[in-house]
Parts: C-alpha cells; structure tokens; sequence
C-alpha cells in the first residue's frame, strides 16, 4: 500500500478496496474480477484527475514524499560499476552527499547527489540529506577529480537545505557552499543537474550550478522552504500553503524564469508511484543532455555556464 497525501484521500478509500477484494479467498458463486477492474479504472480517473491540477503547495508535499526514488535508487537504475569515493580528506565523510565513479549509457563520468534514507537508520545515518561542509568539500574534491581526468559530471540534487547545526557553522559551511559553487563554475567539463525532489536554498545550488539543469515534474527549488518563508514573512509557519504559492517554486515556474533548462515529466500519479519510469524517463534527459555537451570545448564549456548564471535576474535594458 502507498503512504497517501492528504489530497489522495479519495485513491486511499478506493484503493483499500480493491486491496480487500484482491485477498478475498476465490468463490466460484462470485466474479469479483469484474469489480476489481470498474474500482481499478475509476482510481485511474482520480488519480489523473488529482495530479492534472496540483497546487504548488501539494507539489510541496509529493517531491517529499518518503517513497518518491532518492540518490541510491537512481544508482541502482542507471548506473553500472558504481564505484563510492569517500571523505573530504580533510575531516571526515558526510553521508548526506554521496559520489563516486560510474558507467552511465556508455560514458564513464563522476556521479554525486544528496541522499535522504529510507527508513529511521538510514534517514540519521545520512543526515535526512541535509549535507554538513565536509559534504561539500567531498563533492569539489571529486568535481576536481572528474575536471582532471577528463568526466562529465552528474549531480542529483534533493535536500531540504545545508545542515544549520552549530558544528556546521563553525567548521565553515556558508564558505564551503561558496567554494562548491565556484568548482562548479570553474570545470572544463560538461556539468549536468537534476532536481529529483527538494531543491533547498545553498545546499542545492552547491551542485547544481550546471551547465544543463533537470527537473522532475513535481519537484520543487527554492531559495527557502515554505515553512520557513511563512515564519519570516507571517511570524507564522502554519501560511506555507501561501508561501509556496508565492515563492513559485515549482518545476513549471522555474522553466519560464530560466532557472532551469528543461522539465522531466513524471507518470501519473508522480515518481514514488512509479518510479521504475520515473528513473528512466530522467536517464533518457541526462543522456540527450550529456550528447549536446560532450566534445564541446572545455573553455567554451565553462564560458557557457558561467554566463548562464551571471544572466540570472538582469533586467533588460541594464
């Protein structure tokens, strides 16, 4: 059974019988086959319904969604010989932020992401995705290493934000952000992102300042979360319905400012539906990317994205 969102409860209801009815023990009186499929299809026609009209904050809610794929399950999909590379060589290894060596349809490229966990272990073990300044200083070590030996690198973004803990702070996070931006800005080597979930605040952009930036259809990116922008604006967390409809978050707002390059569609129903699907409709837009980029001109390649971002927000005419 899926973890429903509060919109879904319409699916929850139906769902749960048609559940029933598949465990109901065979009786030759009585054909429930039938019913199975009239429930089947008018839970189809909700579900198409509901995700056809999604409020931004209701995207809020499915790019958090427990069972929506992380960093680890796109690993699983679309990479052969992953290879981990651990540690900053400096202070220790940040679990929020994972990277390594991998085949992607062919290429052998640098693949790095935020991962979240599953369960309560693993959501500790990686810190709920919320990376502390060793995390990235673990990705401009590997971003080096790809930039050296010639790798496009791949990076999957999907955090709530950088950790804001007092340990993060004093070891240097905002200057570790910073100089994780900078790499990215600075690689000779095609650079490509993607939203798979959360995109918060510094702690995305820290590996998403990319030549081509991805967005799965009901992810979202903002320099804030809801929540948060409700407390500043409201002095009240509960307006981040508000908030989200305003801070146009939203994979559809992102594409017409040019925040981002291109908008993944996802099935119906959304990625922790299907994510089979999912996973490889995403592949299929990072390798139509990684053709465009490969054997640009390294200089170009880094003109290229550094202009894209120092074009972000101009007004024309200035």
């Amino acid at each position: 059974m899926h973890n429903f969102l509060d919109f879904e409860k319409p699916l929850s209801e139906l769902e749960a019988k048609i559940e029933n009815l598949r465990h109901l023990s065979e009786d030759d009186a009585v054909n429930i086959t039938d019913e199975i499929t009239r429930l089947q299809a008018k839970s189809d026609k909700i579900l198409k319904q509901i995700y056809s009209k999604l409020t931004s904050w209701q995207k809020v809610q499915v790019a958090r969604h427990p069972d929506r794929p992380h960093f680890t399950d796109y690993i699983e999909g679309l990479v052969e010989d992953f290879t981990p590379l651990a540690g900053d060589r400096a202070f220790a290894d940040d679990q929020a932020i994972i990277g390594g060596l991998g085949r992607f349809r062919g290429h052998t490229a640098m693949i790095i992401g935020h991962e979240k966990g599953v369960d309560t272990n693993t959501r500790m073990q990686h810190n709920f995705g919320m990376a502390r300044p060793e995390g990235y200083r673990k990705a401009i070590r590997l971003m080096k290493m790809a930039d050296h030996f010639g790798l496009p690198v791949l990076t999957l973004v999907d955090t709530p934000g950088a950790y804001p803990g007092v340990g993060a702070e004093e070891r240097g996070q905002a200057e570790a952000i910073a100089a994780s931006i900078e790499t990215c800005l600075a690689l000779k080597v095609p650079l490509i992102s993607a939203v798979i979930g959360e995109g918060g605040s510094g702690g995305a952009i820290a590996l998403a300042t990319a030549n081509r930036v991805l967005m799965l259809e009901n992810a979202i990116y903002s320099v804030i979360s809801p929540e948060g922008c409700a407390s500043i604006l409201w002095r009240n967390g509960d307006q981040a319905r508000d908030a989200a409809e305003a801070m146009k978050l939203t994979a559809q707002d992102l594409l017409k400012f040019g925040v981002v390059d291109a908008v993944v569609p996802e099935p119906v129903g959304a990625a922790h539906r299907f994510p089979g699907p999912a996973i490889t409709a995403l592949g299929d837009a990072v390798e139509g990317a990684l053709k465009e980029l490969v054997g640009m001109d390294p200089t170009s390649l880094r003109h290229r994205r550094q202009e894209k971002f120092l074009a972000m927000g101009a007004v024309e005419g200035e």
